[in-house]
């Protein structure tokens, strides 16, 4: 039995959906450059989502083991730190390959596009 990625070459199966969402890859990418984490008001800024949306977006990632969130104190006040996890490292390298090959496939869908069509200048294949 073929593989479903040989039948169907733009099915795109290792697009994570957890990571696929916009609020979602702007979290993790603002998270991927920072191993220590960051907090959660600096994730807040850097992605533009309020408080509440920030909060369901994390708690997603959180439940998949791609996100750990760590609750203290810093200077007597409350403080919230958001980290990749190892998983969600792994999980994101993964994901960015599978989006590489889709710019790749469109860029080469969109170069063919744009070659003379050999059949319409009356020219045949040898």
């Amino acid at each position: 039995m073929a593989k479903r990625s040989e039948d169907a070459p733009f099915a795109y199966d290792g697009l994570d959906r957890v990571f696929h969402e916009k609020a979602r890859l702007g979290i993790v990418t603002s998270l991927v450059g920072h191993p220590k984490g960051l907090a959660f008001s600096d994730l807040k800024q850097l992605c533009g989502l309020t408080d509440g949306n920030l909060s369901r977006h994390i708690q997603v990632l959180q439940d998949a083991g791609l996100v750990a969130v760590h609750k203290g104190y810093e200077r007597n006040r409350p403080h919230t730190r958001c980290e990749l996890t190892d998983l969600g490292r792994k999980r994101f390298a993964d994901y960015l390959a599978v989006l590489e090959q889709v710019v790749r496939n469109a860029a080469d869908a969109a170069e063919r596009s744009n070659e003379p069509d050999p059949g319409k200048l009356g020219l045949k294949p040898v």
